[in-house]
């Protein structure tokens, strides 16, 4: 099985509001987002199909079919949009994130030939982003960030093997990251807000229980976290997401990048 992908952009704006509410309780739930005027993004959104390679042509699909299948959808009833107001779908349900994955997931998935739809990724913004595939569950991801210092230690090597497997990174005063941190969550939408999680207590959530311990500290020294374990970017991850899992129900996993050339994940147990 192989699997390819192509990017599309559109721009919309929307408004999240429930008619049957007041005023207050929409600025409650939805936050800046409940303004009636609306907002709007720039939505890129990844689609990724799979299917058998063809010998004859040696390829599973063109790629330009997808741009012109998903394209084309999203250029009649996306791009330029008002989506509460010029799209039949969305003056029924709140053009939330999750909902529009969803939306086009029902919408592409039908129509596509010779490929099978794996997977679609909507990026609202640079920090936040849905994500539909084959289950029926969607995953919202947010974005955080967090600077810190660590030594690469292990108590388990000698001075010598540590320097040997760490190497600059054992430096005995330690060395600091820009860490980018995203935090999962998964479940279906809820049918009359449109949401996985409440993006303002999910944020409040990552400030107290990681950001507070974590931010501008040194692993190492300044956390009871890291006490006893060397903070490799894979501890860390694991470290979050055991910080994390008491008080989201719904996390599901954790990705942490520590440069723009190193990505880590952590499923949980069991994963």
């Amino acid at each position: 099985m192989l699997y390819l992908s192509r990017r599309v952009d559109f721009s919309a704006m929307h408004s999240y509001e429930i008619p049957d509410w007041s005023e207050e309780k929409n600025e409650q739930v939805f936050g800046l987002c409940s303004n009636p005027s609306g907002h709007g993004h720039d939505y890129k959104l990844e689609v990724m199909v799979k299917g058998e390679l063809n010998e004859k042509s040696g390829i599973v699909v063109n790629t330009v079919d997808i741009k012109q299948l998903v394209g084309g959808l999203v250029e009649r009833e996306l791009d330029g949009k008002f989506l509460n107001r010029d799209h039949a779908y969305f003056q029924e349900h709140i053009p939330t994130t999750e909902n529009i994955v969803t939306y086009l997931w029902n919408s592409i998935a039908p129509q596509l030939e010779n490929c099978t739809l794996h997977r679609l990724r909507l990026h609202e913004n640079p920090y936040l982003f849905a994500e539909k595939g084959e289950k029926n569950m969607v995953t919202l991801t947010r974005k955080y960030h967090f600077s810190a210092a660590h030594r690469l230690h292990s108590e388990h090597l000698s001075a010598e093997e540590n320097i040997e497997l760490f190497g600059k990174c054992n430096n005995p005063n330690g060395h600091g990251h820009n860490y980018y941190l995203d935090v999962t969550v998964q479940g279906e939408p809820n049918p009359v807000t449109g949401m996985i999680t409440d993006l303002g207590d999910l944020d409040k959530t990552v400030e107290s229980v990681v950001l507070k311990k974590l931010d501008h500290k040194h692993l190492n020294l300044d956390t009871e976290e890291f006490k006893g374990l060397n903070p490799t970017s894979e501890v860390v991850a694991k470290v979050i997401y055991e910080m994390l899992d008491p008080h989201l129900s719904n996390l599901h996993k954790i990705g942490l990048w520590e440069t723009e050339k190193n990505y880590f994940e952590y499923f949980g147990p069991g994963e």
